[in-house]
């Protein structure tokens, strides 16, 4: 997944302030940075600039062998992939973000993964600067973000709940904070979503939430 990477392990030392490492274009440090606001929890931010290369870098590697972002360091732990990390502060009772039926859970994940494993790895920064480099073609990038961005949408508008306000119904899920930094990128490289309406209906809500837009993208931090 784009900025993301598998596992956790031991962080050296004890428990003690909460580190996100991450990148402020990076969507999947984006969808943390939203639940750590949500938790209410008082984290440092450190960036990693993936432009510059920061993420290649020794000190970097060590903490992630993937050199991916986002890392957050919680409890002592050491901790990748924002999917998981959100699992892991449902886990410790710093969020509730997963519907407690299983066949609801079921349908957020089918949504989150839909955003998090199919549409973002295909366009983070390694794979459409690859494609880019492959055809020598300035417009490459923007191209190749639209081709699989707006398709994704389509599709993942088809599998959100036709209550809302939210992706999965009444109550705020993982699913939601997928999806808000995804448009983030959708309206970066040009793919429209304002008539897909199921999902314009959830932009709509969550910019009605603090938390989506005091850790939005902002080179400053």
């Amino acid at each position: 997944m784009d900025g993301d990477a598998a596992g956790g392990e031991l962080a050296p030392g004890k428990p003690g302030k909460i580190v996100l490492y991450d990148y402020w274009r990076s969507t999947a440090s984006w969808r943390i940075r939203i639940a750590l606001t949500l938790a209410g929890l008082d984290w440092e931010s450190r960036p990693v600039d993936l432009v510059q290369g920061d993420q290649r870098s020794p000190g970097h590697l060590a903490l992630n062998p993937q050199g991916l972002v986002p890392v957050l360091e919680i409890d002592g732990l050491r901790l990748t992939q924002s999917l998981a990390i959100l699992d892991y502060l449902e886990d410790t009772g710093r969020v509730t973000l997963r519907p407690r039926d299983p066949s609801q859970a079921a349908r957020m994940r089918a949504i989150a993964q839909a955003i998090a494993c199919d549409i973002h790895p295909v366009c983070n920064l390694r794979v459409a600067s690859h494609a880019a480099a492959l055809t020598g073609a300035e417009t490459a990038k923007a191209d190749w973000m639209r081709h699989f961005i707006r398709p994704g949408l389509e599709a993942v508008e088809r599998m959100l709940s036709p209550e809302g306000p939210y992706c999965c119904g009444t109550e705020l899920t993982q699913a939601d904070l997928c999806l808000i930094p995804q448009l983030y990128n959708a309206t970066r490289w040009g793919a429209p979503f304002d008539d897909l309406p199921a999902i314009a209906r959830v932009a709509a809500a969550c910019a009605r939430i603090p938390a989506f837009h005091e850790p939005q993208p902002n080179p400053g931090t």
